[in-house]
């Protein structure tokens, strides 16, 4: 069984395991990780994949839009302080979360394989990475979330939003795998392990938001 040849794209374990089928499309499950994905085989082309995002309305000036990435923004905005430089990681093709870090007087550089995608950027050092509504979309998140590990400062903090899978989700009539964009689904149990796999801290904030941080800045 050729899809069971298949490697974890976020820990690269071997252990795993099928989860759930639906629509014609295989979900498979990492016992190392805990990782759901989806595997390559089933992920959309560039083309299709970027021609879905350009239907996104994303806007500054939408004050729901807004409110819903304050679940971002405010926890932040606990452990930055004034000077410090941030990257918005998959900005996507309205950059909103950016704007609110600079109307608090925050420097933000943009990366995004589809609208900025300025690889230069992964040179630098800075003091706050989101990634919002972005790791569900990556095909390679292993290597993409450590790219973004290592360019945090050693006191910086990493925040990640995703819906994550939990006990009260019923992954068969869930409509957030349901987008074929949607090719990674985390839980804290993932996090926790990513956490731990580079020796740093995780913080939940609701259901969706993971906060990594250096133990020194817990608080």
């Amino acid at each position: 069984n050729d899809i069971m040849a298949t490697h974890c794209p976020l820990c690269h374990s071997n252990q795993i395991s099928p989860y759930s089928e639906s629509k014609g499309v295989t979900y498979l499950n990492c016992s190392q990780c805990d990782l759901v994905f989806v595997p390559k085989e089933f992920h959309l082309s560039d083309s299709d994949e970027k021609n879905r995002y350009d239907s996104h309305q994303n806007n500054p000036e939408d004050k729901r839009y807004r409110q819903f990435l304050s679940q971002v923004f405010n926890p932040v905005l606990d452990f930055i302080k004034p000077g410090d430089k941030g990257l918005d990681f998959g900005c996507g093709p309205g950059p909103t979360l950016s704007v609110m870090f600079e109307e608090h007087g925050f420097e933000v550089d943009l990366f995004d394989k589809f609208y900025a995608n300025d690889k230069s950027i992964f040179n630098n050092k800075y003091d706050f990475i989101t990634a919002t509504e972005v790791v569900e979309h990556l095909s390679n998140p292993g290597v993409e979330l450590i790219r973004l590990r290592d360019v945090l400062n050693k006191s910086g903090v990493l925040v990640i939003m995703t819906k994550m899978l939990n006990k009260k989700i019923d992954f068969s009539s869930w409509h957030y795998k349901d987008d074929p964009t949607h090719i990674c689904f985390f839980s804290k149990k993932t996090m926790k392990h990513l956490a731990k796999a580079w020796g740093i801290s995780v913080k939940f904030y609701g259901d969706d938001v993971s906060l990594f941080l250096n133990e020194n800045k817990v608080r």
